[in-house]
């Protein structure tokens, strides 16, 4: 097996969203915003090379809304996902499954592209399945008004429509039950979570005898490992912090490697206990492994 950073460029979130109840004199002194109040954030994704598999874990924001949706983001810099697969030797047509942790735009934005009319969509990854699970899909599907715009007709619809939407089989679970699911790929398992969104998954990747964890929403950065600092994001605050203080006990006693998403500036973290709760150990790129 081989894993591989997937640069898509980055984007601008405010601070506040970001960083929820948390004040701004505090996640400032860390993270300082521009004059908008906007914070510049990752959309990083991680191929998986094993075998005749290749699973690319997220996929960013994609490139098919209008001037109008970008402006409110800023998505810049000189990588895209085309460029990142390519820099590796791999097209879009190379991905043979494409897992979603969980269908928010800026994790599965690039799923789906304008056709060569523009008159409609088409998968990006034509030859790949689409993995969600059925709690969440459902959640997306008839989306609360809180993350409504969030979950993107455009960027869900057509994967179910192209026939390549699977789904992972996580039995029979209540809204805020988190539960471990073993091999879903070889070596590949998920915890479910609840607090960011229903049923979000966070693959664990068993590699080079260490645990690699994609951290998604659960642990958007290294600022995020205080465990009251917390998303406005998040639908269930108080579940995310029970997930995260359970998910860092665990991290820093297997020693784990935190994969981040949206941290701009930090790949890969390990974690430890200190007397003021789990916080950064060493901090490196995935490729140092």
């Amino acid at each position: 097996m081989k894993l591989h950073t997937i640069d898509t460029g980055f984007f601008k979130l405010d601070g506040g969203a970001m960083f929820g109840v948390v004040p701004k004199k505090l996640w400032g002194k860390q993270l300082p915003p521009d004059d908008n109040n906007l914070c510049t954030w990752a959309l990083r994704c991680l191929l998986v090379e094993d075998g005749k598999r290749l699973i690319l874990i997220d996929n960013g924001m994609g490139d098919k809304q209008d001037a109008k949706f970008f402006g409110h983001y800023e998505p810049h810099g000189e990588t895209t996902l085309e460029s990142s697969l390519r820099k590796l030797g791999f097209t879009p047509d190379d991905i043979t499954d494409v897992f979603l942790t969980h269908l928010h735009f800026d994790h599965c934005g690039g799923s789906v592209k304008w056709n060569s009319a523009r008159d409609g969509f088409e998968p990006t990854f034509r030859n790949a399945h689409y993995w969600s699970n059925e709690y969440h899909w459902e959640w997306a599907t008839k989306p609360n008004a809180r993350e409504k715009a969030s979950f993107l007709k455009e960027n869900i619809q057509p994967i179910a429509e192209s026939g390549r939407l699977k789904h992972v089989n996580i039995g029979r679970r209540s809204n805020e039950e988190n539960c471990y699911i073993r091999n879903v790929f070889p070596d590949f398992d998920v915890f479910l979570v609840n607090g960011h969104t229903d049923a979000m998954m966070i693959p664990h990747i068993r590699y080079k005898g260490r645990t690699v964890v994609f951290m998604a929403d659960l642990l958007p950065s290294v600022h995020h490992l205080p465990i009251p600092w917390v998303m406005g994001y998040d639908t269930r605050p108080l579940l995310t912090i029970d997930e995260k203080s359970d998910f860092l006990d665990v991290a820093a006693k297997n020693d784990y490697v935190l994969f981040f998403e949206h941290d701009a500036h930090t790949e890969c973290c390990t974690v430890q206990q200190t007397d003021k709760g789990v916080r950064v150990k060493d901090r490196f790129l995935l490729s140092e492994l």
